[in-house]
């Protein structure tokens, strides 16, 4: 499968990194207006954009720049929607559903990816990777509702809002199928580009 043109590595760390001053923005913003939310949403999400660089530089195991963004990106999109994006626009959360579900994807196909090639003793034939990316992600997506439902509980009982929240059977099933729509994207288009990423993974493995 032709490889998809993608930015030079130097775009793809200055566009991280500008994502990530927008993060620090929002916790800024939170400390000076006492929004507690903005406060949480905007520090999980900075610390989570961290977490390919802390792999990177404290383990040796090498992240594709181009992953990072992926990663910073998902991110970004959802700490922009609970910084008021979804009431907004109601596409938000489908987007970010969809951006979320290809990250599962791109991650659960990876570390699949080079299991396989690592060990002689598993085989993911490449006739199952389709079936094995939507797996992982439907699996990861029903993981994700019961975790909001769980908030939900919670919220009645304490009377605190959480950063998250179901909003009826609907929105579940749309949430659901956006999940799917990621992870089809990836199992259809983004293999040819993770396999270099699994076998940097695969070689990291082979060292410990």
């Amino acid at each position: 499968m032709k490889l998809l043109p993608r930015p030079s590595v130097q775009t793809q760390i200055r566009l991280t990194r500008g994502m990530q001053l927008v993060l620090i923005g929002i916790i800024v913003y939170g400390f000076a207006f006492a929004e507690p939310k903005a406060i949480t949403n905007g520090t999980m999400g900075i610390l989570i954009t961290l977490v390919p660089a802390l792999l990177e530089r404290t383990y040796d195991f090498p992240l594709d720049p181009w992953l990072g963004l992926w990663i910073t990106l998902a991110i970004f999109l959802h700490t922009m929607g609970s910084a008021g994006l979804y009431a907004q626009f109601a596409w938000w959360d489908h987007l970010t559903h969809a951006m979320s579900a290809s990250l599962v994807a791109a991650i659960g196909y990876t570390f699949g990816r080079a299991v396989d090639l690592h060990s002689d003793q598993i085989t993911i034939p490449s006739q199952f990777a389709f079936a094995f990316i939507l797996i992982t992600v439907m699996a990861f997506g029903v993981i994700w509702e019961l975790f909001e439902f769980g908030l939900d509980i919670a919220a009645d009982a304490t009377g605190i809002t959480m950063p998250v929240a179901q909003h009826g059977l609907d929105d579940t099933v749309r949430d659901m199928m956006f999940n799917t729509l990621g992870a089809v994207v990836v199992a259809v288009f983004g293999q040819a580009h993770l396999l270099g990423v699994a076998e940097s993974v695969t070689e990291r493995f082979s060292q410990l």
